[in-house]
């Protein structure tokens, strides 16, 4: 290994145009830049080697002063870290995070697809469209990181867009999906680059006529309460959580806030909340992806149970709130599955309750 490092030395740095050619023709959602390996591509969610010679600090560190906007420069020397988002051609665009490890630069690129993707296609219910048409009120998007959060937005932006005649102000670090303007009127802002934090650009918008404003990222207890607030004040908003599942999500911005405070944030949420879609990506039968969701739609009782605080009884309003398009996760997981769509054990890998999927789906219990 150490001496084909040091053969690799003089080596030029790969032409990244290639490697994102390769992203797109084999059809893989990210490819990661590390020192002293070959670029990897993710296919099918499997690591895969790229044939080329292993990157040596040279090469990543080439690769970022190629890259790197000149205003992250200090930003990425300072934190150790730096995202934004890249044009590949008229084709695609790549948000890229490019991180330090050991000293040296690696870079992880993903792949956002240039097509916006019907909900239908990725596998959302009709039912959703309904709640696209609110007025307002708070819709949170959530799951882990790369289970699919920014596509299932932007899939939904572009229905509202396609649909309703709005201001639409989306606010993103970075911008991933670019929308054009179609029925509505789409003002895209991008953190540290247009507007400083989340929390003043819902500040700002508020000022500037919007029907439905697109949060990117609620990671701080001042942006939570900004989007709370616009929600309430007569506005459709969009947020993103790193939370798996409804009542995790509900327990999650409760416990952002201040002990004294708690009691009014679940009346708040008791009214402003329309619906929280929760999301995995998991590999599919026969390759590719597919997202398993868990969804709850807002109602007089689940309303009642987050005023009360007691959020544990939210599961069993989705097991009979399927008339309202309710659904929970481990329940489309089985249905994936019985569909042949996704193998048994790679549900029960995203399952919240894996052991009882388990028995379910009439597997044996694990070793």
């Amino acid at each position: 290994m150490l001496s084909a490092f040091t053969h690799n030395m003089n080596t030029p740095a790969p032409d990244l145009n290639h490697l994102l050619a390769a992203v797109l023709d084999r059809n893989a959602s990210d490819l990661h830049l590390q020192v002293g390996q070959t670029p990897m591509l993710r296919i099918s969610g499997k690591m895969t080697p790229y044939e080329c010679p292993l990157l040596t600090p040279e090469h990543t560190q080439e690769i970022t002063t190629a890259i790197l906007p000149t205003h992250m420069l200090e930003r990425l020397e300072r934190e150790g870290g730096a995202d934004f988002a890249i044009p590949f051609g008229d084709s695609a665009r790549f948000r890229v995070s490019i991180l330090k490890a050991k000293g040296n630069y690696g870079l992880v690129l993903r792949l956002i697809p240039s097509r916006l993707l019907p909900m239908d296609q990725i596998g959302l219910p009709p039912a959703i469209q309904a709640l696209l048409k609110r007025p307002r009120g708070l819709i949170l998007v959530t799951g882990p990181t790369g289970s699919g959060k920014s596509t299932t937005l932007a899939s939904m932006v572009n229905w509202i867009n396609e649909n309703r005649q709005s201001h639409i102000i989306t606010i993103e670090d970075p911008i991933e999906y670019y929308h054009p303007h179609k029925q509505s009127v789409v003002t895209q802002r991008e953190v540290h680059v247009d507007v400083t934090s989340f929390a003043e650009a819902i500040r700002g918008a508020l000022r500037q006529d919007p029907d439905v404003i697109l949060v990117g990222e609620m990671r701080d207890l001042e942006t939570i309460e900004a989007a709370v607030t616009a929600a309430e004040t007569g506005h459709l908003v969009f947020g993103t959580l790193h939370t798996t599942g409804a009542a995790r999500t509900i327990t999650r911005i409760v416990d952002a806030f201040p002990a004294n405070t708690k009691e009014m944030i679940r009346a708040q949420l008791s009214t402003s909340i329309v619906a929280v879609i929760s999301q995995v990506l998991m590999r599919k039968a026969g390759g590719g992806r597919i997202a398993g969701f868990e969804i709850m739609v807002n109602t007089p009782s689940i309303a009642n149970l987050i005023r009360e605080n007691k959020i544990y009884l939210i599961e069993s309003e989705l097991q009979t709130g399927s008339k309202y398009g309710m659904i929970q996760l481990d329940a489309h997981l089985t249905r994936l599955v019985q569909e042949g769509k996704v193998d048994p054990e790679e549900a029960i890998e995203f399952a919240q309750k894996p052991d009882e999927l388990r028995t379910k789906l009439g597997l044996p219990a694990a070793s």
